[in-house]
């Protein structure tokens, strides 16, 4: 029988009772809601206090448990008043859980000693159960005035959510149902972790875990929460945090810091708990990295980005010099007791085993990433291959399978809480070219997932057919994975548009009158906008004019790691427009996007895969409200595939790819270096001039060497 609560294990320094009591609850079914050890952690005037467990539950109220190891339960009576009184205190800091003095949730206190085998009987106020009478005792206890939303807001508060998940502005709205309005109902919305989320936070485990998501399910809110939670648990430790795009710098800090003050009453100790790029480089502790301090501590050569460019192959720079510093390892030294890592699928393997051999022997190293990242399946090896094996060929790091209540290793988060259900399908359905024409025979498919299953993880629902090689298939976003608020704010008309263009004047036209519109009328602040532009090479030179014009009506913006220090993306305490080349978008996130020059991603060449991602990518960051603009025919193919899948009620129909079609997809639509593009280019010109002198009659076929003759025919045979 499972319970109908949800459990999240987090540490304290009570073993044997947190076991015995979360066992309780993996079984209890007298009430719903989440149950908690090690949290939350409430910073008072003496210093940290820790909840040794608790429960939130929408039919008990809060539950604070006292946990006795052994056989002595002390001054329990005086504990139990210790924390409630504590916990009331910092509740009492919220003004939807008051009324006039009163706190609106009921908070009981019972202390929980499953080594007294007897329990003897003490007054009433002061509650001390064991396994045999804890159900009785729960049973009997009850909140009065039941509400749903205060239940929420408590759980919110108790989990810092509601200051984490502030806008970074302050919004002012004047008119009900506008933009701003909407928006900020949105915000509100999401105020609570989910149970999958919360488990993330909270529960650790000695070795490696694994955190995975789409855009939007709250990786980095998670991570950066359970930095600060591992911080304050245990202030000795040496924490890293790295990352992959720059700007999410100051978020994390901004996160960390804002829970921590939340959670323990004081910032965080920025020498302990550090927030590094993973490359890094020498001039000091904020241009320093992961990989910059393992070749320092271990007395290793150190590439940068120029040097590693001249010793190892174009595109694996960062991958050839973390292999390098593997390699010239002597022996392993210890820098951190604990590695977070962000945006893992942006980073090659080898550098999360750099990480590995940086950690002390318990090995905390947690990774967090997007399971579409890059629309081509699985976007990292397993972690036996990652990680390695032992001499006796067991591997370094396996996932076990959950027992019971363990913590778990691997955690998907399968909802998006950014994305609405058609805007995300969207951004599916044209990252894997679902309903794209083909240009030849056969079908539109850019890319498809290696491992079909992955669709259901990912939080689609199978509505037709089977996820089998060669099989028809129809797949959509279940309302749990995809909640209904995200949507029902707005028609979905609204929520997503394609507009094409006759060139770019009309386009940049029309970008900079509903700028405008959103500010004036629609009571957007300017961090609600961000303006896309998917390729990182014209995005200076594309951008200058809107930017001007703006500028002439009196709306700033800035140009995100250009006009600002690369670590930024929205300018705080500053109104101005977003925009930004796409790698600088990824990791953030604004209520309306605009998507420019939409028109780049499609196309007949070889890297059409890597030009889909760029797309994907820039329609999830949206929170409510997507704009896809573009010129040409280019434009109006994207559009044909979003107005055929709208027909389809937003569901993804295809047959599934056998093995060797998506072998082929991957052969077609590769992603291509510089150099292969060269030689890919300089072989067809080669060939065509070859076809012309045999026509002509300069060369005959018996000038050719005939091996070669035969292998060309023997290659097309194969390709058919």
């Amino acid at each position: 029988m499972s319970s109908r609560i949800s459990i999240s294990r987090g540490t304290n320094e009570k073993p044997v009772s947190s076991e015995a009591l979360t066992e309780f609850f993996s079984q209890y079914q007298g009430c719903s809601g989440q149950f908690m050890t090690g949290y939350p952690i409430i910073g008072t005037a003496e210093g940290r206090h820790p909840i040794d467990a608790l429960l939130v539950s929408p039919e008990k109220g809060i539950v604070v448990f006292d946990l006795v190891e052994g056989p002595d339960p002390g001054d329990f009576g005086s504990r139990q008043d210790d924390s409630a009184n504590k916990l009331e205190a910092r509740l009492k800091t919220y003004r939807e859980l008051m009324k006039r003095r009163n706190l609106l949730i009921t908070i009981h206190t019972v202390s929980f000693a499953p080594g007294i085998a007897n329990i003897r009987r003490f007054p009433d106020d002061y509650t001390l159960t064991n396994e045999a009478t804890l159900a009785d005792i729960l049973d009997a206890l009850d909140w009065e005035n039941k509400d749903e939303h205060v239940y929420r807001t408590a759980l919110s508060a108790i989990q810092s959510i509601s200051t984490i998940r502030r806008s970074r502005s302050k919004r002012s709205v004047l008119k009900a149902n506008s933009r701003g309005d909407k928006l900020k109902r949105l915000e509100d919305s999401i105020a609570t972790l989910d149970n999958r989320q919360s488990k993330a936070v909270i529960e650790t485990v000695k070795g490696v875990q694994r955190i995975r998501g789409l855009a939007g399910s709250g990786k980095t809110i998670v991570l950066a929460l359970k930095a600060a939670y591992l911080h304050i648990q245990h202030p000795d430790w040496r924490i890293a945090i790295t990352f992959n795009t720059r700007s999410l710098k100051g978020q994390f800090r901004n996160l960390i810091n804002n829970f921590s003050v939340e959670q323990a009453g004081e910032e965080p100790d920025w020498t302990q708990v550090r927030i590094v790029n993973a490359w890094g480089a020498p001039g000091g502790s904020d241009r320093s990295g992961i990989y910059y301090e393992f070749c320092r501590a271990h007395d290793l050569q150190y590439f940068d980005l120029r040097s590693a460019r001249m010793a190892f192959a174009q595109g694996r720079e960062f991958a050839g010099a973390c292999d390098n510093a593997l390699s010239q390892m002597q022996k392993q030294k210890s820098l951190y007791d604990a590695i977070l890592v962000d945006e893992a699928q942006d980073f090659p393997p080898v550098f999360l085993r750099l990480c590995y051999e940086m950690l002390n022997d318990e090995k905390r190293l947690v990774f967090a990433y997007d399971e579409l990242q890059n629309l081509s399946g699985e976007s990292l090896p397993a972690p036996e291959e990652i990680f390695g094996r032992m001499a006796d060929g067991t591997p370094r790091v396996h996932f076990e399978a959950p027992h019971g209540t363990d913590a778990r290793q691997d955690i998907i988060l399968e909802k998006c809480y950014r994305n609405s259900r058609p805007v995300l399908t969207t951004a599916h359905a044209l990252g894997f070219g679902i309903y794209r024409k083909p240009v030849k025979k056969g079908n539109g498919l850019v890319q498809m997932f290696e491992h079909a299953h992955l669709w259901k993880e990912i939080g689609y629902e199978l509505v037709e057919g089977e996820l089998k090689d060669g099989q028809s298939v129809v797949l959509r976003r279940t309302e749990d994975t995809s909640p209904l608020f995200l949507e029902d704010h707005s028609p979905i008309d609204d929520l997503i548009q394609f507009h094409q263009f006759e060139n770019e004047q009309e386009q940049a036209d029309w970008l900079v009158e509903q700028i405008e519109r959103n500010l004036e009328e629609d009571e957007l602040l300017h961090d609600d906008i961000v303006v896309i532009n998917p390729d990182p090479l014209t995005t200076r030179s594309q951008v200058g004019k809107i930017r001007r014009r703006l500028l002439d009506m009196g709306i700033n913006s800035h140009l995100a790691g250009v006009d600002t220090d690369p670590d930024i993306f929205f300018r705080s305490g500053f109104s101005s427009v977003t925009f930004t080349g796409i790698y600088r978008a990824k990791g953030n996130e604004a209520g309306m996007v605009y998507i420019l020059n939409a028109h780049d991603c499609d196309s007949a060449g070889r890297n059409l895969a890597r030009i889909r991602n760029r797309l994907f990518t820039a329609i999830t960051r949206s929170k409510a409200w997507v704009r896809v603009l573009g010129i040409g025919e280019g434009m109006k193919h994207l559009t044909k595939e979003f107005q055929t899948l709208k027909q389809k009620g937003f569901e993804l129909r295809f047959r599934y790819p056998t093995q060797a079609e998506r072998n082929q997809l991957m052969l077609i639509h590769r992603d291509m270096t510089s150099a292969d593009r060269k030689r890919v280019e300089s072989g067809k010109q080669n060939l065509a001039r070859l076809f012309e002198d045999l026509e002509s009659g300069r060369v005959y076929m018996e000038d050719l060497d005939p091996d070669l003759l035969d292998k060309l025919r023997q290659l097309l045979l194969q390709q058919g």
